[in-house]
């Protein structure tokens, strides 16, 4: 899916992948011929090399929360995505994943951890409203997206 919304700071994107943050993304020489099966496979690479493999996302135990903070990364970038995940977990916020946040994220069940990461990711959204009221036409969408996680 390729889309080039208005006020968007990504600019087009196709299949999540915002050409102004990944311009050198090998993909887009296919994108821009329309064959987007040939685009297919590195939009996976892409995600699992620059997403999961960052946020460990194959050592979390539970996969709801794994995937949680990956798609949080993939909307906010990992390191953001991972510090809010540490802020809930009781770890430094450096947004890196090491052991010690493998391990609490281990221990922390998801019913604990998901309301708690989804009313975090909408206070960061929220945030980014405040400070640029310009980004407030997708916050209900942000919002949204945020609770979807708790499914």
């Amino acid at each position: 899916q390729l889309t080039n919304i208005p006020g968007d700071r990504g600019g087009m994107t196709y299949a999540g992948i915002a050409r102004n943050a990944n311009p050198d993304w090998a993909g887009w020489k296919f994108v821009d011929y329309q064959d987007f099966g040939g685009a297919t496979p590195l939009v996976r690479e892409f995600y699992k090399f620059n997403f999961w493999d960052r946020i460990r996302g194959d050592d979390i135990a539970n996969q709801s929360i794994a995937e949680n903070i990956f798609n949080f990364g993939v909307n906010t970038g990992v390191g953001v995505a991972v510090k809010l995940a540490q802020l809930i977990v009781g770890v430094t916020p450096d947004g890196a994943i090491g052991a010690k946040t493998v391990e609490r994220l281990n221990i922390c069940t998801a019913e604990k951890f998901l309301p708690a990461y989804a009313l975090a990711k909408i206070q960061r959204y929220v945030n980014i409203c405040m400070k640029d009221r310009s980004q407030s036409k997708f916050l209900l969408g942000w919002t949204r997206r945020a609770l979807e996680g708790l499914k």
